[in-house]
């Protein structure tokens, strides 16, 4: 007898068991809750030949970025595709794309999850990593497309439909499609209200467009839904820390980082990826961390010449350079050096943004700001390339901007500073960078009088009053 998931997709086994354990993975996965790998454990010792089981766990691997987690994507590869013609034609092109991704092809890897979506638009599992593949290659267009692409094979009568719209959402955001993507984001939420990805969404559109005290009070508020015995909840905390940064409340934002974002050692890429970008945001702003970023090198230090996947690799440099190990953070930029050479997904990644990032960042912290601002400059237009969100990848503009700073290139400072007021004018953070480089040019620029100083700070104060 054939089974069905939930939504109408045959699978292999004949375990009942096997596939209510697998379901349960798939909505864990979903929703970012804990444990999908230990469920989807209890799901092949039911049925051990179960090869959509074998498939999730190759996924949960791809999508953790994580190279220690590689012998497993291999083992689970291999599982599925030794059950040969037992497994479905579905099961196999999942199997295949997982192991695209086990050779170093991760963009033709996106591409085949995305193949199965387009052959079956039920795949949830499939719509996620595809997504999250998108996500990792920094495809703005495709986080929001691929989901389109499935729409109108589901509605509220398909379990997990909630989380198709959670991913709208974030792909809408990416694509600056705010105010549907916040939207779709509270329509997702009105569905299921245990989804951190849509809840996270809506904070992209809030941090995008500088509605901070808006930002905070959409965390804040949620906070019983999506802070609980979920593996996401480390990012959202880190949302919240940005929002508390542009309002200048440090003790605030570390607090967030002792007892949400980091209140023990790990070393999972994800944590220790948003760890790094919060301090480097205090780094730029001179602001004493404390033993934290010693502990983080320490963390990082394991992936110094992995070379994995260069959006990491990148974080890890800004903890060794923040920590003062410029050993480590040489190792690692000679690892991409190497890596930059080959042929693969990140070896253009690297080569492309993850080098020059990484050089930069070591060039800031040994104060050669001049060399900083030759390296981002080229980089700051094709950063997406490397990964990661607006948001995240705002690092690159900001430590390009304090490079202008410190180097004294008071033009060039408020060019970007500009940039910043244009796009987010409510923030704070923008407003006082704007002070700084008109403090810098002093007399030298004859079109900025006084009185345009003065609205710039009334602006700064008008912000912190909004956000207070």
């Amino acid at each position: 007898m054939t089974l069905l998931d939930s939504r109408g997709m045959t699978v292999s086994t004949h375990s009942r068991e096997a596939l209510q354990q697998y379901e349960q993975a798939v909505e864990l996965s979903a929703g970012y809750y804990v444990d999908p790998m230990a469920t989807i454990r209890v799901a092949l010792d039911a049925d051990p030949d179960f090869a959509m089981g074998h498939c999730l766990r190759a996924a949960l691997v791809v999508m953790s970025t994580d190279r220690s987690m590689v012998p497993m994507l291999g083992a689970s590869v291999e599982a599925a595709e030794a059950i040969g013609r037992r497994a479905n034609d579905r099961e196999r092109m999942h199997a295949a794309a997982a192991r695209k991704w086990l050779q170093g092809d991760f963009a033709a890897s996106v591409r085949a999850y995305g193949d199965i979506v387009v052959e079956y638009p039920r795949d949830l599992l499939a719509l996620q990593v595809a997504h999250v593949g998108d996500f990792l290659m920094g495809s703005s267009t495709m986080l929001r497309d691929r989901i389109a692409h499935v729409l109108p094979y589901w509605d509220n009568s398909v379990p997990g439909y909630g989380f198709v719209l959670g991913m709208h959402a974030f792909g809408l955001e990416e694509c600056a499609a705010y105010s549907q993507a916040e939207d779709t984001g509270r329509r997702a939420l009105a569905i299921n209200p245990r989804d951190p990805w849509a809840v996270h969404a809506v904070a992209h559109v809030m941090e995008m467009t500088g509605r901070v005290r808006e930002g905070i009070d959409w965390l804040t508020s949620r906070e019983d839904h999506w802070a609980h015995d979920n593996g996401f909840a480390f990012h959202n905390w880190w949302h919240l820390a940005l929002y508390y940064l542009d309002t200048g409340d440090v003790g605030r934002v570390f607090e967030l980082f002792d007892r949400r974002i980091r209140p023990v050692a790990s070393a999972v890429p994800m944590e220790m990826i948003d760890a790094s970008a919060l301090l480097w945001r205090l780094h730029l702003r001179d602001i004493d961390v404390g033993p934290r970023w010693l502990e983080l090198a320490q963390s990082w230090e394991a992936f110094a010449e992995q070379a994995y996947y260069a959006f990491n690799d990148v974080h890890a440099v800004m903890a060794f350079v923040g920590a003062g190990r410029f050993d480590l953070a040489q190792r690692t930029i000679a690892a991409l050096e190497r890596k930059a050479t080959g042929t693969d997904t990140n070896a253009m990644m690297s080569r492309d943004v993850g080098l020059p990032l990484a050089q930069a960042l070591l060039a800031f912290g040994m104060d050669r700001y001049n060399d900083v601002i030759n390296l981002l400059a080229p980089v700051r237009t094709i950063a997406h390339r490397f990964g990661g969100s607006h948001a995240q990848r705002d690092l690159v503009h900001l430590t390009l901007v304090e490079a202008a700073l410190r180097s004294g290139n008071a033009r060039l400072a408020r060019a970007l500073a500009a940039e910043r007021t244009q796009l987010k004018p409510a923030s704070p953070c923008n407003w006082q960078l704007t002070a700084r480089a008109l403090d810098l040019a002093g007399d030298s620029m004859g079109a900025v009088k006084a009185h345009e100083k003065a609205e710039i700070r009334r602006k700064v104060q008008l912000g912190l009053r909004q956000v207070a």
